[in-house]
């Protein structure tokens, strides 16, 4: 099983967020641990993407420690392995962790430590992670991207970076604005994925395509055009769909009325995936039953969608430095 599309500060175990809290002095807005999991899991029905999002900033400042950044990932490599996945890449926005002066290399080198031990435990699992820039309009933010492409350009010849992200509130700040700093992504010759479709329109992952998306995070938007839908599968350009989530950001009205079935139905290779393990409360066994029980996917269409997830993989796909 492959997943594509899993973010590492989502899907924290609750129980280690509140461990962190007291080991690093931080007062969490909850009295117990299964307050603090209503806090991180996002509500049912969900009002809008950055309702969604808000569930993330209750464990932010337990992840400012190396220590707590290595535990972290360890602990996701372990819960994606019992659920069954044997490749998977990991997402997360470096900059995020620097608030108490670690910088974005030893975040991105801490996470690396929890992820390599994680697939000592599990040999059956590769890891990789794919590093998120932010969407912003500020040159604090500006910088904090350059950085971290830069980053992940000096470190993707090591192995465990194999990607860059665009991520963040799609719906206020255009996907456009990012065509220089992704020039700068494809310059480096780095995988690309970017979200999008997901709380804007079509023209988000049109524009995506045209800062040379390789991947794109959600996509489901795509649903109401069809020569995108057209254009995405004959590109063989893989959606990172992830179904429980899309309805909770409020992408689609409901689980039933979810446009995954049209997309693959129109030959784009829709990809199967759980966002974020903890704010959605899934897994990617959860998400599979879903598609199965609910949106009437068969056997066979699973596993070619497992294959697209594969194929569109960016583990072992470094494609080197540019010259242009």
């Amino acid at each position: 099983m492959t997943e594509l599309h899993v973010h590492l500060d989502g899907s924290l175990r609750p129980e280690t967020v509140w461990e962190l809290a007291a080991e690093q002095g931080i007062a969490l807005p909850a009295k117990t641990v299964e307050e603090l999991r209503t806090l991180m899991q996002a509500p049912v029905p969900c009002g809008s993407l950055g309702e969604y999002l808000s569930r993330f900033a209750v464990s932010k400042n337990c992840l400012q420690t190396e220590t707590a950044l290595e535990r972290v990932a360890f602990e996701l490599a372990e819960d994606m392995a019992e659920d069954g996945v044997t490749c998977g890449e990991i997402r997360f926005a470096p900059q995020f962790s620097t608030e108490r002066g670690l910088t974005q290399r030893q975040v991105t080198e801490a996470v690396g430590r929890g992820v390599c031990r994680g697939m000592e435990e599990h040999p059956s699992l590769r890891l990789g992670l794919i590093l998120c820039c932010m969407r912003g309009d500020d040159r604090e933010t500006e910088r904090r991207n350059r950085e971290t492409v830069e980053l992940a350009a000096e470190m993707k010849d090591g192995g465990i970076v194999c990607g860059v992200d665009l991520a963040g509130a799609e719906e206020v700040y255009d996907t456009g604005l990012f065509r220089d700093l992704f020039a700068q992504v494809r310059r480096y010759g780095l995988n690309r994925t970017i979200h999008a479709g997901e709380a804007a329109g079509p023209d988000s992952v049109w524009k995506a395509l045209e800062l040379g998306a390789m991947r794109i995070g959600h996509g489901i938007a795509a649903a109401k055009d069809e020569k995108l839908m057209q254009e995405l599968a004959d590109r063989k350009i893989p959606l990172e769909v992830c179904i429980t989530s899309n309805v909770q950001t409020k992408g689609v009205p409901s689980l039933e009325e979810h446009p995954i079935r049209k997309l693959y139905e129109a030959g784009v290779r829709v990809t199967i995936n759980t966002d974020n393990r903890t704010v959605s409360d899934t897994t990617m066994t959860k998400e599979l039953r879903l598609a199965r029980e609910v949106l009437g996917f068969q056997e066979e269409d699973i596993r070619r969608m497992e294959e697209y997830a594969a194929e569109g993989s960016f583990l072992g796909r470094q494609t080197g430095r540019s010259r242009g």
